[in-house]
């Protein structure tokens, strides 16, 4: 039997095995290891990519500059370089974080 995957931490690079994304965990669930894909495939390690070509990376782009949440709001990745490829946790799409609206000034 394998051992586990280690838990995510705040600052890991992954980057996408399928097109050109790379992100960085800007906050952690915990302990937990949810799988995150891009373009359906496995994200791995950002210094250890080898980049593939793919076919269909999906219809979606990663924007590099924003920020994707998974449903439950405990795994946050910041894109730091862009790609074709729909980012997912444990196969949900990631949404895109909306910017906190500012105090009105009056």
């Amino acid at each position: 039997m394998t051992s586990p995957a280690p838990a995510l931490r705040p600052g890991e690079q992954l980057a996408s095995a399928v097109c050109s994304t790379r992100v960085v965990v800007v906050r952690a669930p915990g302990q937990e290891r949810p799988e995150i894909t891009c373009g359906g495939s496995p994200m791995v390690p950002g210094k250890s990519s080898a980049q593939q070509p793919s076919s269909d990376p999906g219809d979606a782009v990663t924007l590099i500059g924003k920020r994707y949440v998974n449903a439950a709001a405990t795994l946050e990745l910041l894109c730091v370089s862009s790609g074709p490829g729909e980012l997912s946790c444990d196969g949900v799409p990631m949404t895109l974080k909306a910017a906190k609206p500012l105090p009105a000034s009056d």
